[in-house]
């Protein structure tokens, strides 16, 4: 594995949180566009339950938000450029089971063929992995996963 996988994957979770502020946010703004246009009615009740569910959603969409947000400022802390010989945010943990980039939950990310979880430190594999060096193993789901490398 090489820091230049590790740069691309940072690249990809950037793009990753970009595209969910993105989103919430276009969908924040459509769903208070949808509560100002709701027009009254001769049915008052009607009216007022429109606007409060789409008050409901955009709050929903103002949270997803929030959450991306948070995401964004978790990988902002992570300079890719750092390499160490035990697990910290940023590094990236290949295992007998697997590599992880240890950053935010994004999920699998593919890049040039290979599969990589981009998983955050609070997640439980990645609280697990945090502060293991090569050849320490650790236990998730009952199953064992060696560290084989870090960068």
């Amino acid at each position: 594995m090489s820091q230049s996988i590790k740069s691309a994957l940072y690249s990809l979770c950037q793009q990753y949180v970009q595209e969910r502020i993105q989103t919430a946010t276009e969908a924040m703004q459509s769903a208070q566009e949808s509560a100002n246009s709701e027009s009254k009615s001769s049915a008052g009740d009607k009216y007022e339950t429109g606007r409060a569910m789409a008050q409901l959603e955009r709050d929903r969409h103002a949270q997803l938000l929030a959450d991306a947000k948070r995401m964004l400022a978790d990988l902002e802390k992570i300079d890719p450029g750092t390499t160490t010989s035990i697990v910290v945010p940023g590094s990236l943990v290949r295992t007998s089971r697997g590599t992880f980039y240890l950053s935010i939950s994004a999920g699998k990310l593919t890049l040039d063929g290979a599969d990589y979880f981009a998983v955050s430190v609070a997640s439980p594999i990645g609280a697990l992995l945090m502060g293991k060096r090569v050849g320490e193993t650790v236990t998730f789901n009952k199953v064992g996963y060696e560290v084989v490398e870090v960068v």
